[in-house]
């Protein structure tokens, strides 16, 4: 069943996961019964390299048949898919599934459906739509929901727009300790691990998650606002006033 948040505190954009179960690639190929929604597991697998030379133009496909092919696979992975996963059911070169994949999503998005099909950098993803919270609540459990202090909206911040980022340099942007706030981001699955800096020590560098753009209503992080200059002037008064503070506290528990 479909896990619905709630349309407020972080999830004031977020779209709500039709978190179905999925079913294998197997079963997805084959026609002779019809899959019910969350059954089953499903993986997809990558385009190989040896069936490239395989690959049928997208011309000679029904413009009907690929749409169903990815509703079908959307609806069935419940999570978000790649693009190039939808080229491998079809079987068809991603180059030319793209524009078609944009197009759908357009024409899809804009019959006002309870669902609607999201992009996530180059992933897709069937929501439902956060206007109908209110219904779909009456029947769905909810999910805890979480908080975004100051705190924790800063350091996101500061991850969101520095990605990838070190703790050490986040730290040196806030002027405080930021331990606390990286792992309750992570726990809300709003940040994330994405490797290591090249430096001494292997400092381990953050990034944003899937989650994020959903929570923030973007399909990339080059989507996010660019800051005007005089909130950034703002952050940097409130930052030094809060590093003035703990240092205060610090002395006098000493």
């Amino acid at each position: 069943m479909a896990n619905i948040e709630e349309n407020q505190d972080i999830t004031d954009n977020e779209d709500v996961i039709n978190d179905n179960e999925t079913v294998s690639a197997d079963n997805i190929a084959d026609n002779s019964e019809d899959i019910p929604a969350g059954d089953n597991n499903v993986e997809i697998n990558g385009e190989d390299d040896s069936q490239e030379s395989k690959l049928v133009s997208i011309n000679s496909l029904s413009y009907d048949y690929i749409i169903s092919v990815i509703e079908a696979v959307l609806f069935s992975v419940g999570e978000s898919v790649g693009v190039q996963e939808l080229a491998v059911a079809l079987n068809v070169p991603v180059k030319e599934l793209e524009p078609v994949v944009d197009q759908y999503i357009l024409e899809y998005n804009s019959c006002k459906r309870g669902i609607k099909i999201v992009k996530l950098e180059d992933s897709y993803q069937m929501c439902t739509r956060n206007e109908y919270y209110g219904e779909l609540s009456r029947v769905v459990n909810m999910p805890k929901k979480h908080t975004l202090t100051d705190v924790l909206l800063e350091t996101l911040s500061i991850i969101a727009y520095k990605q990838p980022i070190t703790r050490p340099e986040i730290e040196a942007i806030r002027g405080v300790s930021c331990s606390h706030a990286i792992n309750r981001l992570m726990e809300y699955n709003l940040v994330t691990e994405v490797g290591r800096l090249d430096a001494p020590g292997k400092p381990i560098l953050f990034g944003t998650t899937e989650d994020f753009l959903r929570c923030f209503g973007v399909e990339s992080k080059d989507d996010l606002p660019v800051i005007a200059p005089d909130k950034i002037e703002d952050f940097k008064v409130e930052a030094a006033k809060e590093a003035e503070f703990t240092l205060n506290v610090d002395v006098e528990q000493e």
